[in-house]
């Protein structure tokens, strides 16, 4: 029982940090319909600027915690902003009005150009951080226990906090009305005075942001990283995405808890090789009964 416990603690921690990278693709594929490939690594490069930014305060005399992530924080959440905002204006919006294949592409070389970036400013050898939050809470249950560390507890408390944030930013300010606006009728929207090309680069960089905070979180956490991750988490973030409901900002957290409270039971109780393996297929059995997702809505065609 406590096994089982303490995989759902470890599931429910990876789990939030996959729908934080996922809320990036549910985003911009709500707004243009388009899948941006790149996202993934995007992540890669905040956790690079997490480190940076890490050594520079480390430098400086700077090791209190609560300093220390607060400016990791916002220094990567505004640099990788950056780097979105590039991301659409260098691989979007110039292929806006052209077909449907061509941002994909675009996207694909996007991907492949930040890995390359980073394999050479950086070093293809795996890189990492110190442990900045040591400690942990035990559960005791029965004859056994259940561990948390800090850092597992501080990631949740910020994951939670950044999407309720958000959601609130969408559902509540007149930012998100004009989000919303856009995503559904980008025409009108931009007949109504909404300027829909200044609406679409702000949900890249909001989706930047988001890839941000899971960057720094999961640095943090795991203490090691190198150029090629942004592949690896892309893909589980983007299977999140599909699976609570593409273009739903809930179904994207949702998805992501699903996920990986799936990896983490099948490895704690079965088999860690084939971890990928049995959530790829919970996805697939999901889809079929619900292709739109869990909480995503069925595709009308526009007539």
């Amino acid at each position: 029982m406590d096994i089982v416990l303490q995989q759902l603690v470890n599931g429910l921690t990876l789990g939030s940090v996959y729908g934080l990278i996922a809320v990036g693709y549910t985003m911009v594929y709500g707004i243009i319909g388009m899948i941006n490939f790149a996202h993934g690594d995007v992540y890669m490069v905040s956790s690079y600027i997490t480190a940076i930014v890490i050594a520079l305060l480390s430098y400086f005399g700077f090791h209190s915690f609560p300093v220390v992530i607060l400016f990791t924080l916002a220094l990567t959440i505004i640099i990788t902003g950056v780097y979105g905002w590039t991301i659409e204006r260098v691989a979007y919006r110039p292929l806006r009005n052209s077909t449907r294949l061509a941002p994909l592409i675009s996207a694909i070389g996007m991907s492949l150009i930040l890995q390359n970036y980073v394999q050479i400013a950086q070093g293809a050898r795996p890189q990492g951080v110190p442990t900045l939050l040591d400690g942990n809470l035990r559960l005791h249950i029965a004859d056994g226990y259940v561990q948390i560390t800090y850092m597992k507890l501080f990631i949740l408390v910020a994951a939670f906090a950044g999407m309720g944030i958000l959601t609130y930013v969408i559902q509540k300010t007149k930012l998100g009305r004009m989000c919303r606006a856009t995503q559904q009728d980008r025409k009108m929207a931009s007949i109504l005075g909404i300027d829909t090309d200044k609406i679409i680069s702000l949900v890249f960089v909001i989706g930047a942001a988001m890839a941000a905070l899971a960057g720094v979180l999961i640095t943090l956490d795991y203490g090691s990283f190198d150029f090629f991750i942004g592949f690896i988490i892309g893909v589980k973030a983007f299977t999140a995405a599909v699976l609570g409901g593409i273009g739903s900002l809930p179904g994207a957290m949702l998805g992501g808890v699903i996920l990986g409270l799936a990896e983490a039971l099948f490895s704690g109780l079965v088999n860690t090789d084939y971890k990928d393996v049995f959530a790829f297929s919970l996805l697939v059995m999901i889809l079929i009964f619900r292709p739109s997702g869990l909480l995503g809505k069925p595709a009308v065609e526009k007539v």
